[in-house]
């Protein structure tokens, strides 16, 4: 099965995917493999145009604006 997440919030689109993939960029900026991940949570602010993320039960977080 194939899905898509689209969040769409006043003028802004983002996908469920792009937010994992940037997620997935920051860890591997910080010198980790992506195999290293176990969980990845992400919450969206639409109000603020960004998703929080914690990786690994808040081994990385961080912020991405969209």
């Amino acid at each position: 099965m194939k899905s898509k997440v689209e969040i769409q919030y006043q003028g802004h689109n983002v996908l469920d995917s792009d937010l994992i993939n940037q997620a997935k960029d920051y860890w591997k900026q910080s010198g980790r493999k992506i195999g290293e991940i176990k969980t990845l949570d992400i919450y969206v602010k639409p109000e603020e145009c960004c998703a929080y993320y914690s990786i690994n039960n808040d081994e990385q977080k961080g912020r991405i604006e969209f």
